[in-house]
């Protein structure tokens, strides 16, 4: 059985998410943890429900995920994931996306899909990060890309 699967309690769980990601409603866009493995790889999930607001307007007759916001969803995966690496840094660090290449969206993420979102990372230099990030719904690739990321102190 699987990390997160039923019976076992999640690497990270929303208390513990929101306690490293700056995001918050409606912009906070992972649910929880299920494997981590520090300058490796994580995967976490985003429950989609139909209480999203953005379904109201995309698209009211037919609800779809937009897809960069299934990309800010492996976003902020790509950031658990330093902070799992490097440690959670305080109020003067922020990560932000600085590329994203190879995008491709496969299929659609609709209300009621779990959104596995699965992130691995390439290389690091310096401050700049890239990742692999594959979000899938059921086995299936929804969307993938390389996001790159930035390390960046901010001033207090």
């Amino acid at each position: 059985m699987a990390a997160g699967e039923q019976g076992q309690k999640p690497v990270m769980d929303i208390h513990k998410v929101m306690s490293q990601l700056p995001h918050r409603y409606p912009f906070l866009l992972v649910d929880r943890v299920l494997e981590c493995e520090a300058n490796s790889h994580l995967v976490a999930i985003k429950q989609v429900t139909i209480n999203e607001p953005f379904f109201t307007g995309h698209f009211p007759h037919r609800p779809v995920m937009p897809g960069v916001l299934i990309i800010e969803a492996l976003a902020q995966a790509t950031g658990l994931l330093a902070f799992q690496t490097l440690g959670v840094p305080d109020e003067t660090v922020l990560y932000y996306i600085c590329g994203i290449d190879k995008a491709r969206f496969k299929r659609p993420v609709e209300p009621g899909d779990t959104l596995t979102l699965r992130v691995r990372s390439l290389r690091t230099v310096k401050n700049i990060w890239r990742f692999d990030a594959v979000a899938e719904v059921d086995g299936d690739v929804a969307a993938k890309a390389e996001i790159m990321a930035a390390r960046v102190e901010i001033g207090s």
